[in-house]
């Protein structure tokens, strides 16, 4: 999938379970991640900055293939 910026998207569950962020860090994540649209603020490489405007949380970077458009 082509993002780009302004896309509404979503992460994907199964793509985040066993990857580098879920293991350098804290491997639940949040329910909005996955139950939310997203919009995609910036483009960087193969990273998008997403913001998930339904509950009060940081922007957050993830790879694009952890990301399925809405």
């Amino acid at each position: 999938m082509a993002v780009k910026k302004g896309d509404s998207v979503r992460a994907i569950a199964s793509s985040l379970a066993n990857s580098l962020e879920a293991k350098a860090s804290d491997a639940r994540f949040p329910k909005y991640l996955f139950e939310t649209n997203g919009e995609v603020l910036d483009l960087r490489g193969d990273y998008a900055l997403v913001k998930f405007g339904q509950v009060p949380t940081p922007n957050i970077w993830l790879r694009l293939d952890q990301l399925e458009g809405v």
